[in-house]
């Protein structure tokens, strides 16, 4: 009807058409193309021939019905993300990211998401890698019935994983496991951002600062290396590893049930094989560093188990015996000295429960779990 009147308006000489299209807020073109219609059919000519047309982008519904069969059979509590790329490198559908959420969301499938709240501007990450590295745990029942610590360690330039595995409780012995593997894989980095853990922080009052001049086993440990502790004072500032254990959280579990794995040692072997999940988090996750290069250097050194270990001085008995955590450990004789009574000694524990007596920087012996003596190469401590 707003047509019709200033079409007529138009002809009656009382309207330009520049008038017309400045009026409808539409091109001049514009214009002339919907009074050719109407001039041709009348006010049906205005109606535009693509209302009831199937667009020829359509996806066909066999292909819609697949989809959302696929994510209740299999995919059931995947993310939307997570689900597209799963159609996408597993079953070949090459549909956009937002067909396919607005497709679980018109299904009831996935629930739209929760408006942001308001804007927080993020920590700048460091430029390069190596130049701090996160490590955390998160407890979690990532297997039906089970609930294990997943002890990450990350790097903060690029959000790369460098090791992840199962523990029953992260503690000290954990904390060494992942270190250890990065410095063998790409040597040492500069510090190492933590949460105030017992094992990574001695802290005198609940709330307080912790004490720098106090350190845990972790502590003298990472001093020993260079390497720079520091402890991070609420959750927000944790907000990187924070985030990274939601999409773990999310995604892993459901990974792990793909696989049919149930127990903590296949768990710890598929994050092993990194090509099944690992390193496709990587890929998936990983930005590219603000500035080339890295801050890793090389470990000059055949001694990091040894520095990587818990290490309590004690006082050796009367009959070369050292007692240690309820186990009596035996002193061999030695070419040395004559005996090592009364003299001081420190005692290593290393993460898969072996002991070792180092008297300087000479090992004595080294002992199974149980305190029975190994028979191995002495080597001296760094």
């Amino acid at each position: 009807m707003r047509f019709e009147e200033l079409y007529e308006r138009q002809q009656a000489g009382r309207l330009s058409q520049e008038e017309v299209a400045e009026i409808l807020n539409v091109d001049v073109r514009t214009v002339r193309r919907w009074m050719r219609r109407y001039e041709d059919d009348g006010v049906d000519g205005l109606i535009d021939k693509r209302i009831g047309q199937v667009s020829a982008r359509r996806a066909p519904l066999d292909q819609v019905l697949k989809v959302q069969e696929l994510y209740r059979s299999r995919y059931a509590g995947f993310t939307a993300k997570h689900f597209h790329e799963k159609l996408v490198e597993k079953h070949r559908i090459a549909r956009s990211y937002t067909w396919t959420k607005r497709l679980l969301q018109a299904a009831g499938l996935v629930a739209k998401a929760k408006r942001r709240g308001a804007h927080r501007k993020r920590r700048e990450r460091r430029p390069l890698p190596g130049m701090m590295l996160h490590q955390d745990g998160s407890r979690h029942e990532w297997v039906p019935g089970c609930r294990w610590d997943l002890i990450v360690t990350m790097d903060d330039a690029d959000n790369t994983i460098y090791s992840a595995f199962f523990v029953e409780e992260e503690g000290t012995m954990s904390s060494f496991l992942g270190i250890q593997a990065v410095i063998e894989a790409h040597g040492l980095f500069a510090s190492l951002y933590v949460d105030r853990g017992s094992h990574y922080f001695l802290t005198p009052k609940a709330g307080a600062k912790v004490a720098k001049t106090q350190p845990t086993q972790f502590h003298r440990a990472l001093n020993q290396l260079g390497i720079e502790l520091i402890a991070a004072y609420s959750p927000e500032a944790r907000g990187r590893s924070e985030r990274l254990f939601r999409t773990l959280q999310d995604r892993l579990p459901k990974e792990l049930a793909l696989a049919g794995i149930r127990n903590m040692e296949a768990a710890n072997q598929f994050l092993k094989r990194t090509f099944l999940f690992l390193s496709a988090h990587n890929r998936r996750f990983k930005v590219a560093p603000s500035e080339p290069g890295s801050a890793f250097v090389p470990f000059i050194g055949t001694h990091l188990a040894d520095i990587l270990s818990i290490q309590e001085m004690r006082t050796v008995g009367n009959d070369n015996t050292v007692r240690y955590d309820g186990r009596t450990l035996q002193i061999p004789q030695d070419t040395h000295r004559c005996h090592y009574v009364k003299a001081s000694v420190r005692v290593h524990e290393y993460p898969d429960g072996t002991l070792a007596i180092f008297h300087g920087p000479r090992c004595l012996a080294r002992y199974d779990s149980a305190g029975k003596q190994l028979r191995a190469k002495r080597k001296a401590a760094a």
